[in-house]
This record gives structure tokens, C-alpha cells and sequence, in this order.
């Protein structure tokens, strides 16, 4: 097994991973992986995040889970999702189209094996956004936001746990396989509602076993309430509560059962075959098992799409990977039972230029990019919004990030309308006034 996910992965998303990694006096790295940058830094002010009068209740939800599949660096549309055969050398390159499961529908022939499963997936091809650049793209695609100095906002899989709680009380609510996404962790909310960051699907939750004794384990928990000691007496529980939560919820971890979901030696060698000897595919692979053992939300990220030069032989081999996991992921989901209830999300920070430059590659183009979205009450075997012929404008079904991210709170049964405050006051919705596409499911 190959475990240079980090390597092959996107430097921004490398980055970003890097930057949870810091290890503790425990012993142990999962602490600060549970927390976003700076959890620990202030305690946080008495109710400054609160919820407004009652919330409207949600709709019954078509999905219970999300597997969120991140595409980083601005994956292109035109030589993927949305081809277009009868554009010219200029636009569509030596990639052909291919028709699939779902009739009338084309997709790239870099994906044979999604083809035959399109009847299961609805492709999203009027997808826009504001946003140009990697960070602020990726941040909006993620929080439904866009990125400001003064407030970090909350992704998904946050939004989802403040408002539905957890359902495995050992595990945690959200994981992030593979690459810390801007805007996707807890934002303003408690750390709690962070995700988990897992860098390797294939080595498990780093260092999550204590490299000493467990009775010297317990003496340095006992040593690190006593150095706490003072800061707790200065600052009442309820202020520090995300500081002591952290430390409960790692430990118990750390002694759970629970733990055996990240661990891919469970699944069959066929199985592992299915999905691709690589990061990305073991990921997907362990989304499903970490789905299975009540884990709400997963994302796993496949860097590598900024594709300015050799635009081709990059996305030969990154639709390669993409095709053999998603197509296994899709497989297996329904082959357990799972698919119905397990929405799968597959987008990026924005498209790229129809037109191929100099360089053969396809620079950063946010008006006009693609997505797909299946599972989880999707109506599968559609297509909602169209390209022109060049596939330079959005000519039907615009929907932007927001309306986007709406769709996936629709799928969930989440509030839309529902108003959670930062510390500082503000109001702030899952979706910031998207509007979900409720065409798109059955």
C-alpha cells in the first residue's frame, strides 16, 4: 500500500493539513487534529454563540449522512462532467464523450466506470461562483461565505452537529480525510463541532494509542489538571468548557472500541482492490466505514486540479482515481443498504477556462463549473443546468455556492432559516439565503 497521500496531494491543502498536526504532552497527536487552529487560545465568552427564538423545524430529511468528496485546486468542467464534443480542438482537447447509464446523458471518457452508474447521480452543470482565487473559492464553496479577516464561518459538517448533536458519542461528528479544507471546520462555533483530521486513511487516527503506559498515561493527566488548575479557577466552567471537553472526548477515543472504524484492515483485500491502491480511494473507503459506525459527515480530498499546464495528462490520471473510488464508493453503498440514506457530494472551488492556453492547461474560471451530487433522495440520471456550446456561460439553471450548499441542507432536513450568532453578535444561516434545487430529488 502506497501512503503518500500528503505528498500527492495539493500544496494548499497540504498546508493547511500540516498546520493541525502539533503534538501534546500526552503523548498523543489527537488533540489538536480535533480542534481548529487557536481552540484553545481564549476561553469563550459567556452565550456569545446562541441560537435565535426557536428554530423553525426542518423538513424530513431524504439523506442522514453526507460523504462530501473535494475536488482542490478548481477541477475542470469541460474534460469531465460537462464535455463538449462538438466545440473544436480548442475547447475540448483530444477528450472524447461518452454516453452512459443515464439516457441522453454524456460524460468524459475518463470515466468509464461512473458512466455505467450515471442513472444513480445527478450532475450539477450551472454551477458559479465569485470567487477566483484557490483559498477564498474554497472557503465559499465550503462555508456558503466569503473569507474575512475578522470571523471564520462554520462548514457542514459543523452546522450539521449544532443543530442534530452527534450520534456515535465516541466518535467524533465530522472527519476530514486527506487535506484541512478552508472554511470547513467549526468556524465561530465551539470547538466541539470541529472536525477530526486524518491525513493518511490507511495509517488510522495518528498517534491515538498513548506511546506509554497506561499508568503513566493517567499521572499525566493528573499533571495536566493540576498546571489547568489555576485557569479553571480564574475562568468558570461554562467559559472553558471547550478546552475540557476536548481533553474528555480524546480520551475517550482513545479507549473506545469505536476506534476499529478507521482501521482498513477490517475490509477484505477485494474489497480494498475496489476502491484503488491510493489515498484518495482508501478514503473514500473509509468514509463508507466511518458512515457505517454513525459518523454524520466525511470529506475526502483529491488535490491536484490546478491544471495550468499539461492540463490533459493530469486529468487522465487524477479522473483515473477519481473514477475507480467514487465508482466502488456508489457500488458498495448500495450493495449495504446505504445509499439511500448517504448523500454523495462531489464539487470544487470553481471551473476552468474552456479555451486551452499556450501552456496546454486551462486556467482558474469561475462563472461556469460542474458538480454532481447522488444518494440520499437524489433523483439520479439527471442533469440540472446547462453550458453554451463553448462551455463558457451558465445558459440555464444558474445556481450559485449558497443555493448549492442550500441543496445539501435541504437533502439533510436542516433549518435553513434558522439564525445561529457569533461571538460577536451577527447573524449567520447554514446557507447564508441559498435556495436549495428541490427538482433535484425524487
Amino acid at each position: 500500500m502506497n501512503d503518500s497521500f500528503l505528498r500527492n496531494t495539493d500544496e494548499h491543502s497540504r498546508r493547511r493539513f500540516l498546520s493541525y498536526a502539533s503534538k501534546t504532552l500526552l503523548g498523543v497527536s489527537i488533540l489538536p487534529t480535533m480542534a481548529p487552529l487557536g481552540a484553545f487560545a481564549a476561553p469563550v465568552k459567556k452565550d456569545a454563540v446562541a441560537s435565535a427564538a426557536p428554530a423553525t423545524p426542518g423538513r424530513k430529511p431524504t439523506a442522514r449522512n453526507i460523504i462530501y468528496l473535494y475536488m482542490a485546486g478548481g477541477m475542470t468542467h469541460v474534460d469531465t462532467f460537462d464535455p463538449k464534443p462538438g466545440a473544436g480542438e480548442k475547447v475540448a482537447g483530444p477528450v472524447k464523450a461518452i454516453d452512459t447509464a443515464a439516457d441522453g446523458v454524456q460524460i468524459s471518457e475518463y470515466f468509464p466506470m461512473l458512466a455505467k452508474q450515471m442513472d444513480k447521480v445527478a450532475i450539477l452543470r450551472g454551477l458559479s461562483t465569485t470567487q477566483g482565487a484557490h483559498d477564498e473559492g474554497n472557503y465559499f464553496m465550503h462555508s456558503s461565505y466569503t473569507m474575512r479577516g475578522t470571523i471564520q464561518h462554520p462548514g457542514i459538517g459543523a452546522w450539521l452537529q449544532r443543530m442534530e448533536g452527534k450520534t456515535n458519542r465516541t466518535l467524533p461528528g465530522s472527519v476530514c480525510i486527506g487535506g484541512g479544507s478552508v472554511g470547513g471546520g467549526a468556524g465561530f462555533m465551539e470547538s466541539k463541532f470541529a472536525p477530526l483530521y486524518v491525513g493518511s486513511p490507511t495509517s488510522g487516527v495518528p498517534n491515538s494509542k498513548s506511546n506509554v503506559s497506561t499508568g503513566e498515561f493517567e499521572d499525566r493527566l493528573m499533571l495536566s489538571n493540576k498546571f489547568d488548575q489555576a485557569f479553571h479557577e480564574r475562568y468558570d466552567q461554562k467559559k472553558v468548557r471547550a478546552y475540557s471537553d476536548m481533553y474528555d472526548d480524546a480520551v475517550r477515543l482513545m479507549k473506545s472500541e469505536d476506534l476499529k472504524a478507521f482501521d482498513l484492515s477490517g475490509e477484505s483485500a477485494e474489497v480494498r482492490a475496489e476502491y484503488g491502491d491510493n489515498g484518495f480511494g482508501q478514503g473514500c473507503l473509509l468514509a463508507r466505514r466511518l458512515v457505517e459506525n454513525d459518523v454524520r459527515h466525511v470529506e475526502v480530498t483529491l488535490g491536484g486540479w490546478d491544471t495550468h499546464s499539461n492540463n490533459f495528462q493530469a486529468v487522465e490520471g487524477l479522473a483515473g482515481t477519481l473514477d475507480k473510488a467514487l465508482g466502488a464508493l456508489l457500488k458498495d453503498l448500495e450493495r449495504r443498504g446505504m445509499l439511500e440514506e448517504t448523500m454523495v457530494v462531489l464539487c470544487t472551488e470553481f471551473g476552468r477556462t474552456p479555451y486551452i492556453n499556450e501552456n496546454d492547461g486551462r486556467d482558474h474560471y469561475p462563472k461556469a463549473f460542474s458538480a454532481l451530487m447522488a444518494g440520499g433522495g437524489i433523483k439520479g440520471g439527471t442533469v440540472h443546468g446547462q453550458t453554451n456550446e463553448m462551455g463558457t456561460e451558465v445558459v440555464e439553471g444558474k445556481t450559485a455556492v449558497p443555493d448549492f450548499n442550500a441543496t445539501i441542507a435541504y437533502g439533510l432536513g436542516l433549518p435553513l432559516d434558522q439564525v445561529i450568532y457569533s461571538p460577536s453578535k451577527r447573524p449567520f444561516t447554514i446557507a447564508d439565503k441559498g435556495q436549495p434545487i428541490v427538482s433535484l430529488f425524487g
